[in-house]
């Protein structure tokens, strides 16, 4: 099974529990290969940043083992509302 933006997003969805989530394929021809994320959540409340990378790391370990690039921001709602306030 190929890896899209689609599937990370719905596994992240089911774990995480998102209250805004985006997942780009940003490879070349859409491959599956490489891939941001723009995710947030109300499990990173009282998180280091470390700390809610790994809970996204953990979610996707087998998808992350074909991934070749993959970059990551994950924030509160608070942290959020700022960010688009921004």
């Amino acid at each position: 099974m190929s890896i899209t933006a689609d599937s990370l997003k719905d596994k992240l969805s089911k774990e995480l529990e998102p209250t805004y989530i985006n997942v780009e394929d940003t490879s070349p021809n859409h491959c599956g290969a490489a891939f941001e994320l723009v995710i947030v959540s109300n499990k990173f409340e009282g998180k280091p940043l470390l700390q809610r990378h790994r809970l996204v790391n953990t979610c996707l370990a087998e998808e992350l083992k074909t991934i070749h690039a993959f970059s990551q921001k994950t924030y509160t709602p608070e942290q959020w509302q700022k960010q688009q306030s921004a």
